[in-house]
């Protein structure tokens, strides 16, 4: 991982406005991107993960809304860009491989074809040079007799040849960043892991920054760097891969951890679920949005949404039990 800034997400509010009213599904989101960093991002369904990097991709799609905050990826504010400019930094800077491949492929036309289509459409070059180009790539993600298959329509692969299809056709222009939302949650574990691998050893050769949408701690464990824990909309816990899964300060993701089973067979480890259920987001709650399911609640979290507090250099945790005033018999407690 190098010390080289390549996003910048600051301040990011997206709603839904909706018949019913406005749903706030990213609520006040800021984090930073390094050039060759593996991030996760993690949390329960409707915690914001996909919408967050809908918003950083322009993908929203009606009646969804950026609010508010800053997408400055490479300098450039995203958020200010139209949909012309943004369609020559979609595919090319920043590319994005979404969770069922079906949705991402056209099913009338060859793998072949729409992957020449998607690097013509970034770069000058011939049908031919694309051609080699979108061989080359199906080869770099492990398909077999990649010629051969790229005359094949999407419904003539597997689940997990489709899906590194998908990973070739993101990586054919060499973008700066990739977003993988739930690549994996389909597959089988076999095919899970090769996909895992794939993406680790293409973050390697080509120096790629990876933000990688997951509800799978373990995936994490083995894939990330650094990991951003979302809930209700909000950021509650940023940290090294290490330093959350040593010691988490915020108390839904130690309840995370406590509801996966331990890889090791030999800890014997009751799995304790997270009572209650997420908040309703187009009435979220006043205070901390874990607040209704935490056992360390306090009556300010009641009344004021916590800051993103910075417990050290490297980790930072959205809870009151890190406010200064807090009493730290019970911060000790958690910790």
């Amino acid at each position: 991982m190098k010390n080289e800034k390549i996003l910048k997400v600051k301040g990011l509010e997206t709603s839904f406005f909706t018949h019913l009213g406005e749903v706030k599904a990213v609520r006040n989101v800021s984090f930073d991107i390094y050039k060759g960093e593996v991030v996760g991002l993690v949390g329960e369904s409707g915690s914001g993960k996909s919408i967050t990097c809908m918003s950083i991709m322009k993908l929203l799609q009606h009646p969804g809304k950026i609010k508010n905050g800053e997408v400055i990826f490479k300098g450039e504010d995203l958020v200010t860009k139209s949909s012309k400019e943004m369609r020559k930094i979609q595919g090319d800077e920043i590319s994005m491989i979404f969770q069922d491949p079906m949705t991402a492929l056209n099913p009338v036309y060859t793998i072949g074809n729409q992957m020449v289509e998607v690097i013509r459409a970034h770069k000058k070059i011939s049908k031919k040079e694309a051609e080699q180009t979108a061989l080359k790539m199906l080869e770099a993600v492990g398909i077999p007799d990649p010629a051969k298959r790229m005359k094949n329509y999407p419904n003539e692969f597997s689940g997990g040849m489709r899906q590194r299809a998908i990973i070739a056709m993101a990586l054919s222009c060499e973008p700066e960043l990739l977003i993988a939302d739930e690549p994996t949650t389909a597959l089988d574990v076999t095919i899970q892991a090769q996909i895992l691998d794939l993406l680790k050893d293409l973050r390697t050769k080509l120096d790629t920054s990876i933000i990688f949408i997951t509800h799978d701690l373990g995936v994490i464990a083995e894939l990330c760097d650094r990991v951003i824990v979302m809930y209700g909309g909000m950021v509650m816990e940023e940290a090294s891969v290490i330093d959350l899964f040593s010691e988490p300060k915020n108390p839904y993701t130690i309840g995370l951890l406590k509801s996966v089973p331990n890889p090791d067979i030999l800890i014997k480890q009751k799995l304790i679920p997270i009572p209650g259920s997420p908040p309703d987001m187009l009435n979220p709650p006043k205070g901390c949005a874990f607040c209704k399911r935490c056992e360390y609640a306090m009556e300010i979290c009641l009344e004021e949404v916590p800051e993103l507090y910075e417990v050290t250099k490297r980790h930072k945790s959205r809870c009151h039990l890190y406010h200064p005033d807090a009493p730290e018999v019970v911060r000790k407690q958690v910790m």
